[in-house]
């Protein structure tokens, strides 16, 4: 089997023919099961890394089926010349916080040397994969689809160090949990770059880490690394996570299901601003407060009639972050209808009524509501007193332009 990225272009129609079916058909039918890119690598012996010295960017989420690290797993197998780890914010086994890693330090597990990445790039980067002495760099790291989460810029940062480095890039793809069917949302400002958010892509974006790596080297990348991508077998784009049958993972601290992944592309622009986005609590990005809401806001979130969600007024109490200690009022999102909830538009939504019924309604002086629509935009239309079909028709036509460039790079079928 072709691995490469010339090959995943000619399997193409062999992938759709795999995934082809109703819903549930990946789950139904035993030969037509989703498998990773990894369970794909392994299948084929480890092929593709043959011959190499090899260190993984990785995660938490980099696990089996049987909930296994891939790492414990590869520097088990002797096919496998496995030398060493690369840990993102968060760390390789998990135990940062946001904004955090684990830096430097021996793996207890496997003996195997664990570099620190984040808030790394270019030259620097490159040196640690050279001080490493390793010549392939392999990248399995679960996404929640949101442009402002940090793994897809630890891939495109790692993949801009690979290439300075001469060292062949491997993505090993794995599902999008909230569905690829379709981009929303603002899309980036280059003005705004930063680590949530690098080049001009859609809030929501609707693709997988492969896709995403496809879509950097062609478009962004001012000098395309040398990239080979891992497709998934038996993925379709209107696929839900818990429809795949494999285990989750928290990708972060704060994100414990894949109920929190639904809801996170709108709900995380309230880091934006003075209330709780619901860190320190059992239900981060679900439950949104501040002290002095009361029941107003979920009454005026209610009379908007957004498609597939449903607000019941809230109170809680984060253990850390914002208003650690403190009894919050405010709302908490059910989400009812899934096919039909837009994150984005509800998030949005969501700011514009805070700030019409709570009087203390603030951003955060830093304007890092910016950083994370992308651009002043929504910042300034709420400010001048616009509703949420106001801020979102100002999105569509950069949206538009996204989806046309995104298309190219997509690799999967919708059923």
């Amino acid at each position: 089997m072709d691995l490469s990225r010339r090959g995943l272009l000619a399997t193409g129609g062999a992938l759709a023919a795999v995934t082809a079916g109703g819903p549930g058909t990946a789950r139904a039918h035993s030969g037509h099961r989703l498998r990773t890119g990894f369970e794909r690598l392994a299948d084929e012996g480890y092929a593709p890394l043959a011959g190499y010295r090899v260190g993984v960017v990785t995660n938490p989420t980099g696990i089996t089926r049987d909930a296994r690290h891939i790492v414990d797993v590869m520097h088990a197998d002797e096919r496998v010349d496995l030398v060493a780890v690369f840990g993102p914010e968060h760390g390789f086994r998990g135990t940062a916080q946001a904004g955090g890693s684990e830096g430097r330090y021996d793996d207890p597990a496997t003996g195997l040397p664990v570099y620190d990445t984040y808030l790394k790039r270019g030259q620097p980067l490159a040196d640690i994969f050279t001080a490493a002495d390793v010549d392939a760099v392999v990248f399995d790291i679960q996404d929640v689809g949101a442009r402002f989460y940090t793994y897809i810029w630890t891939l495109y940062d790692c993949m801009e160090a690979a290439e300075l480095a001469g060292k062949r890039f491997v993505v090993l793809d794995r599902p999008n949990p909230v569905t690829g069917r379709a981009a929303c949302g603002p899309v980036l400002d280059r003005e705004f770059a930063s680590f949530v958010g690098r080049e001009p892509i859609a809030q929501a974006h609707g693709m997988t880490v492969a896709e995403l790596a496809l879509l950097f080297n062609a478009e962004f990348l001012a000098r395309p690394v040398e990239l080979e991508t891992v497709p998934m077998a038996g993925w379709r784009r209107s696929a839900f996570y818990d429809e795949t049958g494999l285990p989750w993972a928290p990708p972060s601290p704060n994100m414990p299901t894949p109920d929190t992944a639904l809801v996170y592309a709108g709900t995380c622009l309230f880091e934006g601003t003075n209330l709780s986005e619901g860190r320190g609590t059992t239900r981060p990005f679900e439950l949104l407060g501040a002290e002095g809401v009361d029941r107003r806001w979920a009454e005026a979130a209610n009379a908007l009639g957004l498609a597939g969600v449903h607000f019941r007024e809230a109170y809680f109490t984060p253990v850390f972050s914002k208003f650690q200690g403190t009894t919050v009022g405010g709302v908490q999102l059910h989400v009812h209808d899934r096919q039909a909830y837009d994150p984005v538009r509800t998030g949005v939504a969501l700011l514009v009524t805070a700030k019409r019924v709570w009087s203390g309604f603030a951003w955060r002086p830093d304007h890092w509501i910016d950083k994370l629509t992308g651009s002043t935009t929504v910042r300034t239309l709420i400010d001048a007193g616009a509703d949420h079909d106001e801020v979102a028709a100002a999105w569509q036509e950069k949206l538009s332009e996204f989806r046309r460039v995104r298309r190219r790079h997509l690799r999967y079928p919708h059923r």
